[in-house]
């Protein structure tokens, strides 16, 4: 795909009420590169999905990273292996057992 077909298949995209909201506006670099942002709609907001380059007549797919959506999925996995930690705690604990036999007199 040229940048020439690229524009057309934008150019098309936009006359669709429903593509506008999905990819925004076409940018070119001074490189000639060129980027069109794509993000996805959901409840009125939109979230970021990533950019179509353009560059020597070839597209590729550059995926936008969520930074908060990593950051969450950190702290719920060190969440969870906090409580089952605790469990394994009040379960077994690592210290010695201390309720020895009394009884025996020496």
């Amino acid at each position: 795909m040229n940048l020439r077909e690229a524009r057309q298949v934008i150019g098309a995209l936009e006359t669709d009420p429903d593509a506008a909201r999905v990819f925004g506006e076409v940018y070119e670099i001074a490189d000639g590169t060129t980027v069109i942002p794509v993000t996805k709609v959901r409840g009125g907001s939109h979230q970021p999905l990533g950019v179509f380059v353009v560059k020597d007549g070839k597209a590729s797919w550059v995926l936008a990273i969520d930074g908060g959506r990593i950051a969450m999925m950190g702290i719920l996995v060190g969440l969870v292996s906090a409580v089952f930690a605790g469990v394994a705690m009040v379960r077994r604990p690592p210290w010695p057992d201390l309720h020895g036999d009394i009884s025996r007199g020496h």
